[in-house]
């Protein structure tokens, strides 16, 4: 499982060290002689800087609309404006946008034309994050690897508007205000490769449904969950990175084997309501407990193995793996527990 884990994180750095050697080579057999081209055809409110000529700098400029950008662009700076409408009009011959950031600014659903955004055939990079948007604009381009659309009003999903986005491998939403009724069970459906999914810091009292399956990183800090249902991690066999600090979760909440899987190797529990240390498994690397209501910790009931096998095996058998334990903030008194470090012989760090 962890060689797949690193394996997918490889593809994705070989891809994207593909793709900006492609772009530099771009820059590099342009000719100067054109750069009094590029320059004639920017938008006077906008920067066009002749090393980079498939970018366009329109951030921090106090713009209300967007201007007319040129065929040539791929990656469009607009963040830190005023602009409150998205339309078709100054996207015409922007047919190569690869990246757009329109972060900051004060877009409304009602401000984005209908379809503006599905015919931005190679958009890969959309950003919309700090706007006015209530709910996930829809429809998005089927080409999107990345939609951030955090720190918005956002309390719906509209039916269906993720189903043909097949392509997008990173979704984040946190800071929104969705409930639980917005995370029906088909909501994320289409995802298919899907590795992060950020839902941190809204109003959610219980996990969301149907998580895509090949999820990596789900983070649910700053929520109000109480209760991991039995089972819950089965549906996403592939989940690595699991944050869900500053919930409600208690002891009761948390099924036998909740936490013990196989997958999983960081785990965040940060500010909750725990008074002991859930059942974890042998792979589980980091584990953040801190400012819980744990008052003890024992070894030999927390170990994922048998001391006694494991001294048997040495550090040829299936020894835990925990390299960082986090206990801070408890009612732990030191010393750390003999048993603590006869159990876990990775252990870099234990902070109590």
């Amino acid at each position: 499982m962890i060689l797949k884990v690193y394996t997918s994180l490889l593809l994705l750095f070989l891809v994207n060290s593909v793709w900006t050697r492609t772009v530099r080579q771009v820059y590099d057999d342009l000719d100067p002689d054109h750069w009094s081209h590029y320059t004639s055809e920017c938008p006077q409110e906008c920067f066009c800087p002749p090393s980079f000529p498939n970018a366009l700098y329109c951030d921090n400029k106090g713009l209300k609309e967007i201007p007319a950008i040129p065929a040539r662009i791929w990656y469009l700076y607009l963040q830190n404006n005023l602009i409150e409408t998205l339309s078709e009009k100054p996207f015409v011959n922007a047919t190569h946008l690869r990246w757009i950031n329109l972060n900051k600014n004060k877009i409304t659903n009602n401000g984005i034309e209908s379809g503006v955004l599905s015919k931005l055939k190679r958009l890969l990079y959309l950003f919309l994050e700090e706007n006015e948007l209530e709910e996930v604009p829809a429809p998005l381009p089927v080409s999107l690897e990345q939609l951030r659309l955090a720190r918005n009003k956002i309390s719906r999903i509209p039916e269906g508007v993720f189903s043909n986005l097949e392509n997008l491998t990173m979704l984040d939403l946190h800071q929104n205000s969705l409930l639980d009724s917005a995370l029906q069970s088909d909501t994320f459906q289409g995802l298919n490769n899907l590795m992060q999914l950020n839902i941190a810091k809204n109003s959610l009292k219980k996990m969301p449904l149907s998580i895509p399956a090949n999820t990596l990183q789900l983070f649910l800090d700053n929520n109000s969950i109480e209760v991991i249902p039995e089972n819950y991690f089965s549906a996403i066999p592939k989940v690595t990175f699991l944050r869900l600090n500053y919930n409600k979760l208690s002891d009761d909440g948390i099924p036998p084997n909740g936490f013990n899987v196989s997958s999983i190797l960081d785990l965040q529990l940060s500010h909750n309501q725990l008074t002991k240390i859930p059942p974890i498994n042998a792979h589980l690397e980091h584990l953040h407990l801190d400012h819980n209501k744990i008052k003890s910790v024992n070894g030999t009931q927390i170990c994922p193995v048998s001391i006694a096998l494991e001294e048997d095996y040495g550090y040829y058998g299936n020894i835990p793996r925990l390299r960082y334990l986090r206990l801070d903030g408890n009612e732990i008194q030191p010393p750390i527990p003999l048993d603590i470090m006869i159990c876990f012989r990775l252990l870099q760090a234990v902070v109590i």
